[in-house]
């Protein structure tokens, strides 16, 4: 079986690199296309050496981004003249609309079927920001063999909010998570006690930006210490929002670490007693799962990737990522009941693990090969029967 990835998000996080390992190591030979603009940079962590199955072109210009149709069609010119599509059983877009309207295109022009991932950029800038494309979405969806969400809350909110044809997107809907590297699943961490419940220390990792809500968790931790607690917030990561900054030369009980590797990361979580990260939209969120694979309980946002994941109160707790007093009364419900959710955290961070997801994809990547055989044997009756 031979899968076409379209993923222009290949060289934004490592999880893609670990998804098509993860995916070839079931058998299944997997082709990456990364459409690119002229001149980009891969992300630190995903400056990889050439890789024999991922094709990546520069085919568009940066500001080409601000017409979407121009855009898209510089990245279908450019797969339908590197690509021989009739080689492929299945399509996988790794997005709804940037890489799911290419899929569509191939799926018009050659029937070849496809399987679409529906990410936070679908949700938060193409639905949310650009009515006048929410009818291509609603193309692409149904076009599609199958949906992918990352998790239940954003299938929900997609479907009530955006899709026309509900009956038909859920019942060819799949919530499948995204992994985390086999590091912390083979370094998991033992269930974890607080000694102290007045002291707390309190851990955030990842790009410290506007969109992962830091003086919002000041806020809230400030409110816990009001409340008698003693609290530490330490921050790791590179900063890239200058109110971050200011932050952390103001509040003694901030920690800030610059960017550690995993092996140096794992201590961190270790030392620290809960993961906190009210982030205003988020795809999924890795760092949540890494902290629960070392036994942290984890506050998240409501509505976005990580929502859903697990019922409330069993790994943590989501919150409205405006609402401060929310966010400190999980904290205590948290503290509260600690060991118990510890525990929780680490049974249930194999949930992440990339070989049970691969398998789940495979089982999808399978009955679209179904399809197309299907199709072809259509197509061969019909050319047969009028050619008499």
């Amino acid at each position: 079986m031979k899968i076409l990835n379209i993923n222009s998000y290949y060289y934004s996080s490592s999880v893609h690199r670990q998804f098509q390992l993860a995916i070839r190591e079931k058998g299944i030979e997997s082709i990456t296309f990364a459409p690119l603009a002229v001149g980009y940079k891969p992300r630190e962590e995903c400056r990889y050496e050439e890789e024999k199955y991922v094709k990546k072109f520069e085919c568009f210009n940066n500001r080409d981004r601000y017409i979407f149709h121009l855009k898209h069609k510089k990245i279908q010119n450019t797969a339908f003249k590197e690509f021989n599509f009739e080689e492929f059983d299945c399509i996988h877009a790794h997005s709804l609309f940037s890489n799911g309207y290419i899929a569509l295109k191939i799926y018009e022009e050659y029937g070849i079927p496809y399987i679409v991932t529906v990410r936070d950029t679908d949700v938060n800038t193409f639905f949310r920001k650009m009515p006048h494309l929410r009818n291509l979405g609603n193309r692409i969806l149904l076009n599609a063999s199958a949906v992918v969400f990352l998790s239940q809350a954003y299938r929900d909110h997609v479907i009530n909010k955006y899709v026309k044809q509900k009956k038909i997107i859920v019942g060819k809907s799949h919530i499948i998570p995204n992994g985390i590297d086999e590091f912390w699943l083979n370094n998991k961490g033992i269930p974890k006690s607080i000694q102290n419940k007045n002291t707390i220390n309190i851990l955030q990792v990842g790009t410290l930006s506007r969109r992962k809500n830091v003086p919002v968790s000041v806020r809230a931790l400030e409110l816990l210490i009001k409340k008698g607690y003693n609290v530490k917030f330490t921050l790791v990561g590179k900063i890239v929002d200058e109110r971050i900054k200011k932050l952390i030369n103001e509040k003694s009980f901030i920690n800030y670490i610059s960017p550690k590797p995993a092996h140096e990361l794992l201590d961190i979580y270790r030392e620290n007693d809960i993961f906190v990260m009210p982030s205003i939209t988020e795809t999924f969120g890795l760092v949540y799962a890494e902290a629960i694979s070392q036994g942290l309980p984890v506050i998240y946002t409501r509505g976005q990737g990580f929502d859903k994941q697990f019922e409330e109160g069993i790994v943590g707790y989501s919150v409205d990522s405006s609402d401060v007093n929310e966010m400190t009364e999980r904290l205590i419900d948290i503290i509260t009941n600690y060991d118990d959710i510890s525990r929780n955290c680490i049974e249930l961070s194999s949930t992440f693990n990339w070989t049970k997801i691969s398998e789940r994809y495979k089982e999808i990547y399978l009955r679209c090969k179904k399809i197309n055989e299907i199709i072809n044997l259509y197509e061969s009756w019909k050319r047969d029967y009028f050619d008499k």
